[in-house]
């Protein structure tokens, strides 16, 4: 018990012949000492308190004197004003205490920050250094290639002048051949010209004036040549032609000109630019692993050109001046780049990248190289080689983590990340609320998630929590009945547009389910996704035809693109689409274990992902959606996973699967409250988890 810090409080409080003390506070009874109040031990709490509650009503008075325009006056100086603050002591002074103990107080304060800015001196003149460098590089690659240009075009005109030279005299040499048959013939010509016309007037003459015995005497003669000049045979028909024309096809040269020459630069910089795959960690040796790296320009924006100078290099880090490997870069001349490798010894590595001489983001890395079978399998090691997503042979319920430290992990992973499941949907069955083979999924604005039930031939229609409303669907081939529904989406309007493979259509139907439109028939093969673009058109991914299809929402067609095959505008049965805010087409390309993206006039941008089982790898994606952020995630089929990659397709991260593992994942879509579902087609079902953007 403790009195009040004022006795003389205590002494009105208590009366003299009182033996006991009441708390003030508590209430609580206490027998006080022979002494009486005195005795008590002081409050040094309540004490101290009271004493700050006085300073503060010193500043208080303060302040209020300083807010009322009066100036204050220094405590330790009299007279003097505080017209200074000292930020070391929080508290203001006057000018004579800037000169005594404060004025160490602002040198150090001075000092410090002096440190810090001269600490940065180095950086910034290795900075100044470095980018100068490269400013002197860029210069004399400019120079280079005006050298290059000029010796290249002057070559040019050189090879023009001698063909010139060439082409006037060949025509001079067939000018002459012609020319010379031509005057041959016109001198015989002329030749039997004059004869004819020396005989006619000799022959004239002797008729005219001479004598009967003078052309008596001649007739002989002259009978003998006029008949000789009336049989001879003069070349009347022309010996040659005037046909000498040049002709100089200009028109392909004048395109090649204009193409002639390439300047070959990219903005890409490594310190954005990212690698990703699991031989960036981990290798097992005489094994060939592989990595994906994406270049980025100074702002994190894709570079979509390829022909940067990317090295990469492997090397010991017990002795990183040997060189083990060289990585091979393949260019995929869309920005991205497959650097590929194999060890052949054990140990600890030192895998470095670089992008014009800099290191990309993250290297160098230390990697890790052990036999294979030191390599404990992935929680997917299983045989996945599938011939068609609606299969089951061969096939093994696989389970995927959230982001694996690696497949070649030496230790079990502690604490394992809690599974992000919200909500697992459905079981196998023909009821409402069972699926059968459930293909696509799509979820609308107004909380509502759409699923395609391929084999039960039906729309089944949930809230947002799993709660099942309605379905529609009748089996058959006629308009507004389904034989094969795989893909599904929900247009602005809210209207179902349900992909029919089977039909080779896509139908239409209202948000109850009342069929309205069928579009693409006859010339689908057999639709697999569907997606609505910002412009309301609608895209139809044809698995069999390998192409996409880009209708107006009256059936019209707008365009297609692709065939089959492996290039960049080519598809390996092609599964599901999404367009994301730039209304960009996404698409997974099934059996090329990739996705490609085309801008909304179906032009390639690029593509990622490659067959395997790391981070960013695919063994046959299907179902595919992008979030607010741009971030695509992917349905993994044949890995039974979701990976989430980010706009440029560099990976992310996994969705937790763990404790429930999916098995042969379709399609995939964002809930309106930020969610992901997925049909998983292999249990029947479809699940929800939790999404962080």
């Amino acid at each position: 018990l403790y009195p009040p810090p004022s006795l003389s409080l205590c002494y009105n409080y208590i009366p003299p012949e009182s033996l006991t003390l009441s708390c003030p506070v508590c209430r609580q009874t206490s027998i006080l000492p022979e002494k009486g109040v005195s005795a008590l031990q002081n409050n040094f709490f309540i004490t101290n308190l009271m004493e700050v509650r006085l300073e503060a009503c010193s500043v208080l008075e303060s302040v209020n004197a300083a807010a009322a325009g009066k100036p204050l006056c220094c405590p330790n100086h009299e007279g003097k004003v505080m017209e200074f603050y000292c930020e070391s002591c929080e508290t203001a002074m006057c000018l004579e205490c800037t000169k005594g103990e404060h004025r160490e107080h602002h040198k150090t304060q001075l000092k410090t920050q002096l440190d810090a800015i001269r600490n940065r001196l180095p950086q910034l003149t290795a900075a100044i250094e470095l980018v100068g460098e490269i400013s002197k590089q860029l210069t004399d690659r400019k120079n280079e290639a005006v050298t290059e240009i000029s010796s290249t075009f002057e070559e040019l005109e050189r090879a023009l002048q001698l063909r010139k030279t060439a082409l006037i005299n060949d025509l001079e040499n067939i000018y002459s051949a012609k020319q010379k048959v031509l005057q041959a013939q016109l001198s015989s010509l002329l030749q039997g010209k004059d004869h004819i016309q020396s005989s006619c007037s000799f022959t004239e003459q002797a008729l005219s004036h001479g004598s009967a015995t003078e052309v008596l005497m001649v007739q002989k003669q002259m009978s003998e040549r006029v008949s000789a000049m009336a049989r001879h045979d003069f070349p009347e028909r022309p010996h040659q032609n005037a046909h000498l024309d040049c002709q100089v096809e200009t028109e392909g040269l004048r395109r090649s000109l204009q193409n002639l020459g390439v300047l070959i630069t990219t903005a890409a910089v490594g310190h954005t630019s990212v690698a990703t795959g699991e031989g960036l960690r981990h290798a097992a040796t005489g094994q060939h692993v592989s990595v994906t790296v994406t270049t980025k320009d100074k702002d994190g924006e894709l570079v979509r050109t390829g022909n940067a100078a990317l090295r990469a290099t492997v090397t010991p880090v017990a002795d990183g001046s040997r060189i083990v490997t060289e990585p091979e870069v393949t260019d995929n001349k869309n920005g991205t780049y497959e650097v590929g490798y194999t060890l052949r010894s054990e140990g600890e590595f030192s895998f470095a990248l670089s992008l014009y001489g800099q290191p990309l983001r993250g290297s160098p890395f230390r990697l890790q190289a052990v036999k294979p079978s030191d390599a404990l399998p992935s929680p997917d090691d299983v045989k996945r080689r599938l011939k068609s997503p609606g299969g089951t042979a061969g096939h093994v319920r696989q389970k995927a983590v959230r982001r694996p430290s690696s497949m070649f992990s030496i230790k079990k992973k502690e604490n394992p990340i809690e599974d992000e499941l919200i909500h697992r949907v459905g079981t196998r069955g023909r009821e409402k609320g069972e699926f059968t083979n459930l293909q696509g999924i799509s979820a609308s604005s107004n909380g509502r998630v759409v699923v395609a039930d391929s084999n039960n031939q039906c729309i089944q229609v949930f809230s947002n929590d799993g709660q099942f409303k309605m379905r529609f669907g009748v089996r058959g081939r006629s308009p507004g009945q389904l034989q094969r529904p795989t893909g599904v989406t929900v247009d602005m309007n809210g209207d179902i547009i349900v992909a029919d493979y089977d039909n080779r259509w896509v139908s239409i139907f209202s948000s109850d389910g009342k069929f309205k439109n069928k579009i693409g028939a006859g010339r689908l093969l057999g639709p697999k996704g569907v997606a609505v673009d910002r412009n309301g058109h609608i895209i139809a991914v044809d698995n069999k035809a390998c192409c996409v299809f880009i209708f107006q929402s009256n059936g019209k067609l707008v365009t297609k693109f692709g065939a089959r095959g492996t290039s960049e505008r080519q598809f390996a049965g092609p599964h599901f689409v999404a367009v994301n805010n730039k209304n960009e087409i996404i698409v997974t390309d099934f059996h090329n274990h990739s996705v490609k993206v085309y801008s909304a006039d179906g032009e390639f941008l690029f593509k990622f992902g490659s067959h395997g089982e790391g981070n960013g790898q695919f063994n046959a994606p299907t179902g595919v959606a992008v979030d607010t952020n741009g971030n695509i995630i992917v349905a993994d089929w044949g890995n039974s996973r979701i990976q989430v990659f980010d706009s440029a397709g560099s990976f992310l991260s996994y969705i937790n699967t763990s404790a429930d593992p999916l098995y042969g994942p379709q399609g995939l879509t964002l809930t309106s409250d930020g969610h992901v579902a997925v049909a998983d087609s292999g249990n029947h079902c479809f699940k929800i988890y939790r999404y962080l953007q």
